[in-house]
């Protein structure tokens, strides 16, 4: 199976879940699946359908990272939340569900936010 995924792949996503996430939902199918959701919410929230491959395919290199990053911290969060079992306490697998919740939130706003939007255009 091969990511599926436009903004973001399963090992930029396994990387920000940690050691302890669970075989299961670090099979390529499960992040293929949140990587999807992960995308369509940000579209959602941000207004803009940067999955259209031919929007997301026009943005510079530079410009497509927050998006990755996004989409990356939040599937990262559904990893993990699957299964906590791996991690060495509780407190280690919200440590780094909340890690990525903060920096997602971030990037949303940078996303949202319209003195970004020429920076975000397609030049």
């Amino acid at each position: 199976m091969a990511d599926t995924g436009i903004f973001a792949t399963t090992a930029e996503i396994l990387r920000k879940a940690g050691a302890g996430a669970s075989a299961v939902s670090k099979d390529e199918a499960y992040t293929n699946d949140y990587v999807a959701q992960a995308e369509s919410y940000i579209n959602i929230l941000t207004g803009t359908d940067y999955s259209d491959t031919g929007v997301f395919a026009g943005l510079k290199a530079g410009k497509k990272n927050i998006l990755k990053e996004a989409a990356s911290n939040l599937a990262a969060i559904y990893v993990v939340q699957y299964d906590i079992t791996g991690y060495a306490s509780t407190r280690e697998a919200e440590n780094i569900m909340n890690t990525n919740w903060r920096r997602f939130v971030q990037c949303i706003k940078l996303l949202i936010d319209r003195s970004n939007a020429t920076f975000l255009s397609l030049t």
